[in-house]
């Protein structure tokens, strides 16, 4: 089934009969709980919460939440949270792995630490699903939050690893956009040059499973009118699944002129990882956050 929106997303994951399984690493959080317990009662995840068992206790209490619906592993500092979680993780009782009451940086440590064994190898990079109203289907951005300014390999690895989400989705054959604010290669730039490059790289078939075009502007990987004004021939033209920014911040004012002028929907992933990571911000709309968790239950099948 190929996803095109959020709402075939979270019908897709409430039809499944086998439910993903998220660990919460240090659950006692407010934030992280009001998202998760909606998710729950969907029938979208089944929920394991590691952390201050009281804490986590008064805050399904205090949501009117069945607390027999959550597993709760008792844990007490932050080492014991990510040790007890990773632990699930590789013991198969869990395939989806939360950020709770931690910052970013301690559960990132956590799966690029060796002893962990949780990194697929390659990048771990930051991938973004997005619905507009101007545009046909779900699409998705990387890397506009980890990897700051991502060489030729960088990018490489940045494209295998959301082409193994994409798959994930059901998208068989993803359509790349190297972004760049040209159509042609100029060797003055940087981006173009790496976008030309990873094209050849993908006809050559060393990047595979996906169609590679770069390097492409942003209204011709999404606007099929914008390509035909300038004539402008790709099969990624206007129907991008994918668009690859140059570096971090390209793509952070990218995603938040989606999110905050053009009013996109959006969900995140950190990717790279043996299982899907949800690290959305706390400041994050519930939305966001719910249908994050919905995007890593139904990759985590086929992950």
């Amino acid at each position: 089934m190929k996803i095109n929106s959020f709402k075939d997303l979270v019908a897709a994951v409430q039809a499944m009969e086998i439910k993903s399984r998220v660990v919460v690493a240090a659950a006692h959080d407010d934030h992280t709980l009001e998202s998760l317990i909606q998710a729950q009662r969907d029938g979208l995840v089944k929920p394991i919460l590691v952390g201050d068992e009281g804490k986590i206790r008064e805050i399904l209490a205090a949501k009117q939440a069945d607390s027999a619906a959550f597993e709760i592993v008792p844990a007490g500092s932050v080492e014991e949270c990510l040790d007890k979680s990773v632990a699930l993780i590789h013991q198969g009782k869990a395939n989806i792995l939360m950020k709770g009451k931690l910052e970013t940086g301690q559960i990132m440590k956590a799966i690029i630490d060796k002893k962990n064994d949780l990194k697929r190898g390659g990048l771990i990079s930051l991938m973004g699903f997005y619905t507009l109203p101007t545009y046909h289907k779900l699409f998705a951005v990387s890397d506009m939050g980890m990897n700051t300014y991502p060489d030729l390999e960088g990018k490489r690895h940045i494209i295998e690893n959301a082409v193994h989400v994409l798959h994930a989705l059901g998208v068989e054959k993803p359509k790349v956009a190297v972004l760049s604010a040209v159509e042609k290669v100029n060797p003055k730039m940087p981006d173009a040059v790496d976008g030309g490059k990873l094209k050849e790289l993908c006809e050559s078939g060393e990047l595979a499973g996906c169609v590679v075009e770069g390097p492409i502007s942003f209204d011709l990987a999404t606007c099929r009118e914008a390509a035909v004004i300038k004539n402008y021939t790709s099969p990624v033209a206007g129907d991008a699944d994918l668009l690859v920014v140059p570096d971090i911040v390209c793509g952070n004012v990218l995603v938040k002129c989606l999110t905050g002028l053009a009013g996109a929907k959006t969900a995140g992933l950190v990717v790279g990882a043996k299982v899907p990571v949800i690290l959305t911000s706390r400041s994050a709309e519930a939305s966001d956050k719910y249908y994050s968790i919905a995007l890593a239950a139904y990759t985590a099948q086929n992950y």
